[in-house]
């Protein structure tokens, strides 16, 4: 394949990871204790662990760039000042590193072997530290906004996801070992 087709397969990537996030907010899943399930941090993970570093981060740059140009992606509102004087802005920076951090884990250590038991252990792993990475840029972006100390914050954004980000990792390790293969076959490494 030429260089100039793997170009555009990766930004056709980019694109359509993009759309996944921006979607992300919109699938909404009820769950007990009042707390809807969203998909939007999965998705910003998931372009990580599919893309890998540099464009799981784009997929995420776009996403916030049409997010700030006005499209309601972030939780159905839109503009530069979710990021900066919202609640949220915390996560929403959050998902830059995540997908960084999920896409050089998974591919620096899974390389392009996906069929054995290392796969699973390599997603779990780069899913946890993504995750972890998001809400710790969410309980320090909620604490700039909101001035509530630590213990507040981790209680209010944190703990009452828990079970849902439970269930998101257990199904990115499930869809990232089933589209890690094809995925590669259309990407630069």
């Amino acid at each position: 394949m030429s260089k100039k087709v793997k170009l555009t397969n990766e930004a056709v990537l980019m694109s359509l990871f993009a759309a996944f996030i921006s979607a992300g907010c919109f699938i909404q899943i009820p769950f007990f204790g009042g707390v809807p399930i969203v998909f939007q941090d999965m998705f910003a993970v998931f372009a990580g662990l599919m893309l890998g570093g540099l464009y799981g981060v784009g997929a995420v740059m776009i996403f916030l760039c049409l997010g700030i140009l006005g499209l309601p992606v972030f939780s159905g509102k839109a503009g530069l000042h979710v990021i900066l004087q919202g609640v949220t802005g915390g996560f929403l920076v959050g998902y830059l590193f995540a997908a960084f951090v999920a896409g050089v884990l998974s591919h620096f250590f899974l390389k392009k072997t996906f069929g054995d038991i290392k796969t699973y252990i390599i997603l779990i792993i780069s899913s946890v530290i993504a995750m972890c990475i998001i809400f710790t840029c969410g309980v320090v972006g909620f604490m700039r906004v909101t001035g509530c100390d630590l213990t507040k914050a981790f209680a209010l954004v944190v703990v009452p996801f828990m079970p849902g980000t439970v269930l998101k990792i257990n199904l990115l390790v499930l869809l990232g070992k089933k589209f890690c293969p094809i995925i590669n076959n259309y990407i630069s490494r």
